[in-house]
């Protein structure tokens, strides 16, 4: 069995010490394959923030991806840096930002669902560009032939049903053209409450996989990450929270796809 764990939000500057640390024990002890991390690492994108967040992953010891969250782009009071250099500050984790992983017949494809600025007042919500799809689909459409596909990014690209909402821009774009392309679940982040629902397009089946947050600005959720289970050609979510229940499936085991 493969086992990647799915965190997010984690928003350092705002973090829950005792769940940043409980996660990390859990990693420790347990070992998975990888960990995905889809986007907030920071509250407010400072240099400290990125220090401390890429010095709690890079001591989880095993495989690590991040995609860019809303919150570590500078916020609209520093609209110079926002505009033309918003990645200046990403030294502690640039190897890991949107890093591809292939791992045991699994391959992890980042997806790019930020953007420095929007037609609309509200920039937290998601934006897939054309140029982010083109560059996700061109490693989708890389992966060794039968591998299971995972596309991890911050923003749901459709709505999961949770108090939080993404209103992803071009979400829906994108979904449509990684079911026709096979792809097997998309990861994301952003809403703080973990879901799991279904996209069905001609036959094909893609999970849409929510993760929570390890920091205190929780919702209808405790602090919470998602194990991700995977035997063969199937694969099942697990909730693992900070509280008394500590596991809680939010998907029955299924095959992957058709």
């Amino acid at each position: 069995m493969t086992r990647f764990f799915h965190v997010s939000d984690v928003h350092f500057g705002a973090e829950d010490p005792v769940a940043v640390a409980w996660f990390r024990d859990v990693v420790a002890q347990e070992k998975p394959d990888a960990v995905i991390m889809t986007g907030d690492l920071t509250m407010r994108a400072t240099k400290r923030e990125f220090d401390d967040g890429g010095a709690w992953l890079a001591s989880l010891g095993v495989p690590v991806t991040l995609e860019v969250g809303n919150h570590d782009i500078p916020y609209y009071w520093d609209p110079l840096r926002r505009l033309f250099s918003p990645y200046s500050r990403y030294a502690a984790v640039e190897k890991m930002i949107e890093k591809p992983l292939e791992i045991d017949g699994i391959t992890i494809v980042p997806l790019k669902t930020t953007a420095r600025a929007q037609w609309r007042w509200n920039w937290s919500k998601g934006r897939v560009s054309s140029g982010s799809l083109r560059r996700a689909m061109a490693l989708v459409e890389a992966a060794p032939r039968g591998n299971l596909i995972f596309v991890a990014g911050h923003h749901p690209l459709i709505e999961g049903g949770t108090k939080g909402t993404a209103r992803t821009r071009r979400g829906d774009v994108a979904l449509a053209a990684f079911a026709d392309a096979g792809v097997h679940a998309v990861l994301s982040g952003h809403v703080h409450d973990p879901f799991d629902v279904a996209y069905e397009r001609n036959g094909w089946t893609v999970r849409l996989i929510g993760a929570g947050t390890l920091s205190k600005r929780t919702r209808n959720s405790p602090p919470a990450f998602n194990e991700i289970r995977i035997h063969g050609d199937r694969f099942e979510t697990v909730v693992r929270t900070m509280s008394d229940r500590p596991e809680m499936p939010i998907s029955e085991t299924m095959a992957a796809g058709r």
